[in-house]
């Protein structure tokens, strides 16, 4: 009977939602449910959820159930995940799948059973949680099995976290939940402050992936954006270069670089020599920000790089998992 069973590697993040079965991306929708206020019925969830955003507020309320890289709404994440599961594997299953899901680094014991229990609420069979370090090794076919230390990057939406892997653990990880989400709130922020013109989220991030930097870049580009005046309320338009962005994004890429300085203190001095010699690996969604390479190399010392399929990597490994089980058994909750 396990034969029939499918296998489905979920990277339930906060931004967005990916899901691999047989090595393959299967799924890759945003985090997104839009719920009837006056109901309190789900409506849509994924990219037409996203596309409601601020339609009507009124009426429909459009959240992130996760906040953080952890679920902040338990039923809601239940709908997406059974949203998920269904979209991948239909809706009339004999078998329920097996899944492994990742969870950032750090999560408490009551957040992991959480997760765990919408997994299966939601129609899994069994839910294996893998920490996001660790998923994104098996992703990017790091030597994981082996006792050579490499250190990993994943710089999400919701979390920044870094991890030493080796022989199949994290032998020394860190995490602080800052991510891509709060880099938009840093660039709004900064926008508000000098020049008193407020902008929604989704500008921020037209902001962030059009002319954002971490470092200074050899040509200076400009984005012409509108807002709203603080003052007046009438709207207006402003233009925004690349270093105003990289000085409103010098506080929260400093907290990120700060996570990986915090796991190279604890590693062990065996594996540092490692770290040197193969460099670091950054995924995640906010490891596309350009310049986040040279960066972390200029901040740590360890040369840096980003992995191929940076957005994929988590989902990825978690998918690849399924053929170390036996190993991860031992230390999966």
């Amino acid at each position: 009977m396990p034969l029939f069973r499918r296998e489905l590697g979920i990277d339930l993040g906060t931004v967005n939602v990916l899901v691999c079965e047989g090595g393959q991306i299967v799924l890759h929708e945003p985090s997104v449910v839009a719920i009837s206020i006056r109901e309190q019925k789900v409506l849509e969830i994924g990219q037409a959820a996203k596309d409601m955003y601020g339609r009507a507020p009124e009426t429909i309320e459009v959240s992130r159930p996760l906040r953080d890289g952890v679920i902040a709404d338990y039923d809601v994440t239940v709908s997406l995940l059974k949203y998920v599961i269904e979209k991948v594997c239909g809706p009339f299953r004999l078998f329920r799948p097996k899944v492994i899901i990742t969870v950032p680094y750090g999560v408490t014991s009551v957040e992991s059973r959480a997760v765990q229990e919408a997994a299966v609420e939601a129609g899994a069979s069994e839910a294996f949680l893998l920490p996001e370090p660790l998923a994104a090794a098996y992703g990017a076919d790091l030597s994981v099995q082996t006792p050579t230390g490499s250190l990993v990057a994943v710089l999400g939406g919701g979390a920044a976290q870094a991890g030493v892997v080796s022989m199949n653990s994290l032998i020394a990880a860190d995490a602080a939940r800052v991510g891509g989400l709060r880099l938009n709130e840093a660039i709004a922020s900064y926008v508000r402050k000098k020049y008193g013109l407020l902008i929604g989220d989704s500008t921020a991030e037209e902001i962030k992936l059009n002319i954002g930097a971490a470092l200074p870049l050899d040509e200076e580009e400009s984005l012409e954006i509108q807002g709203r005046d603080q003052v007046n309320g009438l709207p207006r338009a402003i233009t925004l270069t690349t270093s105003e962005v990289t000085e409103a994004l010098h506080e929260p890429l400093g907290l990120m670089v700060g996570v990986v300085k915090g796991v190279l203190e604890k590693t062990p001095p065996e594996l540092a020599s490692d770290i040197i010699e193969r460099g670091m690996m950054l995924c995640g969604g906010t490891a596309q920000l350009r310049g986040i390479d040279r960066l972390m190399t200029k901040e740590t010392g360890i040369p840096a790089y980003v992995a191929e399929n940076p957005v994929a990597c988590v989902a990825l490994g978690a998918g690849r998992a399924f053929k170390h089980l036996d190993v991860l058994r031992r230390i999966l909750p």
